[in-house]
């Protein structure tokens, strides 16, 4: 894992299932982040623990954590579950909420692919109280009947080759009626691991997130 000093192993218990996260939150972070996995996915993967470190130095606190227990992981549909996982998402941010620690911080989501559709429709749950979302190479279509209540300021990064994605993308963003941008980003594919492309979908969520979360005097 990328940016480990600082970094805290968490337990979430939830009922009908104990998660387990890392969470970092610096003394005067501005904003915690709570990335939403795509499937197959979780706390250790290296592409949102990449941009985690980039939201980290913007004074940004984040949080990645398994959605699944390692038993429901390990089955092929419970990983497209967009219902559970929203639960989920639900759960731990009310978690977050009761915590010492950050309970004072605005929040955001970051969603990849499958992940996207379950942070829009935590969001929509939240109403006001999610600040901002990011969607990398994200499925936001999987929450099209929860996308007109997303008040988020919300951003989709999609990369230039994801053709159908892109084209999903676009029918979300037309669904949606909060602030939103659509970024494609140039000759990039689903993963970004076109070099230099993974940096650039940080940049973009740095700052979203920094225009959007950070409290106003």
């Amino acid at each position: 894992m990328l940016y480990k000093e600082g970094i805290k192993t968490v337990t979430i218990v939830l009922e009908g299932a104990t998660l387990h996260g890392h969470l970092y939150c610096p003394d005067q972070a501005c904003g915690l982040v709570v990335f939403s996995h795509g499937s197959g996915s979780s706390r250790w993967s290296p592409r949102n623990n990449y941009v985690a470190g980039q939201l980290h130095k913007k004074g940004l606190g984040t949080l990645l954590f398994d959605l699944l227990t390692e038993r429901e992981d390990h089955i092929y549909e419970t990983r497209f579950d967009i219902d559970l996982l929203t639960r989920r998402l639900i759960s731990t941010t009310i978690w977050l909420g009761l915590q010492p620690g950050t309970a004072h911080l605005p929040l955001g989501y970051f969603g990849a692919s499958t992940g996207a559709a379950s942070a829009l429709k935590a969001a929509s749950y939240f109403g006001g109280q999610i600040k901002a979302v990011v969607s990398r190479g994200g499925r936001p279509d999987l929450a099209m009947d929860a996308l007109p209540a997303v008040s988020a300021p919300t951003l989709l990064i999609v990369g230039e080759w994801d053709h159908m994605v892109i084209e999903l993308n676009e029918k979300a963003y037309e669904a949606m009626r909060c602030k939103r941008k659509l970024e494609i980003i140039p000759e990039a594919s689903h993963l970004f691991e076109e070099p230099g492309k993974l940096e650039a979908v940080a940049d973009l969520s740095a700052r979203w997130f920094m225009k959007w979360l950070p409290l106003k005097d």
